[in-house]
């Protein structure tokens, strides 16, 4: 008995639904690890010296400096991979669209990690990760997802 096969608008997703996820997961582990580098990690006292980073005061400007960081290598890996067979969008309008987005996105996960900080008095390696590194990044990639492919890489076969 032949399979079912998927509806188009599904197959159409899926493709690039995995790229985006690889591109993020990537992407994902870079900003975690510049993060725990800058907030937890002393320079000073070497490989052992986990006690507290030259950042560790200020978690959020950590967050915003690798969040910087990470939307610069997300823009490239989606525009060139992700999205790469959609045709290149205004350059400035795709520019600002991704900003706008990745800021409104950053404000999600730093809400998320201030939350946990200020709120909830946790600042623990675990729980600013878990904080701000996954419940925020999950929160802030669903919105990046749906927003990017709408907004800064958009299809011309969603408007036919």
């Amino acid at each position: 008995m032949p399979r079912p096969a998927l509806p188009s608008a599904v197959t159409r997703h899926l493709g690039p639904t995995a790229k985006f996820l690889a591109v993020g997961g990537i992407v994902f582990l870079i900003d975690a690890a510049l993060y725990n580098l800058l907030v937890f990690w002393n320079p000073a006292e070497g490989l052992t010296g986990w006690s507290g980073g030259i950042l560790h005061a200020h978690p959020l400007t950590a967050k915003v400096l690798t969040i910087a960081f990470a939307s610069c290598l997300t823009y490239a890996g989606n525009r060139i991979w992700t999205f790469g067979d959609r045709p290149s969008p205004a350059t400035a309008r795709s520019i600002i669209a991704f900003a706008v987005i990745n800021v409104v996105a950053a404000g999600l996960q730093l809400a998320c990690l201030g939350f946990s900080r200020y709120v909830l008095h946790l600042d623990s390696p675990l729980a600013d990760n878990i904080s701000g590194n996954l419940i925020g990044q999950i929160v802030s990639t669903g919105f990046r997802y749906v927003t990017y492919g709408r907004f800064v890489f958009p299809d011309r076969r969603d408007r036919e």
